[in-house]
């Protein structure tokens, strides 16, 4: 089968981002997705003020925002002493239309981007087919896909792999994906209590050299108060006995410091990586999101900058299906995506981690102690901010030529 004009896409959300972002500008897709629905993932959760921006630039926003939790105030705790630093976004409020947080699964984002795309006549959505390889002859890709109806090749001028961490469009197009994993895993729980009693703002983040924390609250339509603890558990116990549940009450009472017993939604482990593609273009094949780059959730910068690999691609891209550019521009994408991908998320989020998780006392002290100093100082406080919201992110990338 041949879709000589469309713009072939697997993956979601950054996919479907990517895939809104080219028909908005009258370039025809078709998207690739392994499964037959959307799952409630218990990934992504936490949007930046630049991520908000793209999503009003596509006409989401409004919809999106009649969904989950503004966090304007986010917090930096450590586990004896309690908070050190709290910053406020609403000093970019100058800057942006969105001075905060913004929490909301992402599952209900790419339910929102499915309901837009199907009313769209230029794209196309294929569910419960599972992408086995893509190759490229120079002038076009192939996608070979595999469905309950049997296999079947798909030809298409170009392919984006937008398909996670595990992603098969990078592997059968032999991209690099040099870097690292970290050694322990996280244990992630979903707790169905109100945190603020407790201290919490919506985000904090809880240094320790054993028990650090990312806190979250969450939006979710079936629970009114749902907050995210994620905490570093030991790789060389069985995920079996980490998951018990006496396991992961005692875990949370260490963590947050209070002798409770916590009503649970979800409980679960995955392994962390560090990892960047050696390019995003390889002629005819394109990477987005976790395909080309993934990090630790700590910053929630990951989501993030796949919705700002999706926005930037996909307005490139469009410019060289009208034919307003060459291939060339492509490789700016590349270039801006990926450099931001190594200066700034994975630089940051690799800080964050190892901020939070110092063993040295000193060195603790000192962390905390300057980032309390920046927190009350309102130029350093702002340009920190400009930092930790991305902002910063979309002006480099916007700086390489």
């Amino acid at each position: 089968m041949s879709y000589d004009e469309s713009i072939a896409i697997v993956g979601r959300p950054v996919g479907l981002t990517t895939a809104l972002t080219l028909a908005r500008r009258g370039v025809p897709c078709v998207v690739f997705e392994s499964a037959d629905e959307i799952a409630r993932e218990q990934r992504g959760a936490a949007f930046h003020p630049p991520t908000l921006e793209i999503f009003r630039k596509l006409g989401i926003e409004a919809d999106l925002t009649r969904m989950g939790i503004r966090i304007p105030v986010w917090q930096m705790r450590d586990s004896s002493q309690g908070v050190y630093a709290e910053f406020d976004l609403g000093t970019l409020s100058a800057l942006t239309d969105f001075p905060f947080r913004f929490h909301l699964p992402q599952h209900y984002l790419s339910s929102l981007l499915l309901d837009v795309l199907r009313t769209l006549p230029n794209v196309e959505l294929r569910f419960g087919e599972k992408l086995e390889s893509v190759s490229t002859d120079g002038a076009s890709a192939t996608l070979k896909l595999r469905s309950a109806q049997g296999s079947s090749k798909v030809r298409v001028p170009w392919v984006v792999g937008a398909d996670g961490a595990r992603s098969m469009v990078r592997k059968s197009a032999g991209f690099g994906f040099e870097g690292f994993t970290w050694r322990e895993k996280f244990l992630v729980t979903n707790v169905a209590m109100p945190m603020e009693p407790l201290g919490y703002t919506g985000t904090a983040y809880v240094s320790d050299p054993d028990h650090w924390a990312v806190v979250l609250k969450l939006y979710d339509d079936s629970h009114p108060d749902l907050w995210r603890v994620a905490m570093p558990a030991d790789p060389d116990v069985d995920d079996a006995v980490l998951l018990a549940p006496a396991n992961v009450q005692a875990r949370l009472r260490e963590t947050l410091g209070v002798d409770m017993h916590f009503p649970l939604a979800y409980s679960g482990t995955y392994r962390v990586h560090q990892r960047v593609a050696d390019t995003f273009v390889r002629g005819r094949i394109l990477l987005a999101g976790d395909a080309a780059h993934i990090n630790n959730p700590i910053g929630g910068f990951g989501l993030n900058g796949g919705v700002h690999d999706a926005f930037n691609l996909g307005t490139k891209l469009a410019e060289v299906w009208h034919g307003r550019a060459g291939a060339e521009l492509l490789e700016l994408y590349s270039r801006q995506r990926r450099t931001v991908a190594v200066e700034v998320v994975q630089k940051n989020s690799i800080r964050n981690k190892k901020t939070m998780e110092e063993r040295d006392p000193q060195v603790r002290r000192q962390n905390q102690q300057a980032l309390h100093a920046i927190s009350l100082d309102p130029d350093k406080s702002r340009e920190f901010l400009l930092d930790s919201s991305m902002i910063a992110s979309i002006r480099r990338a916007d700086a390489i030529t």
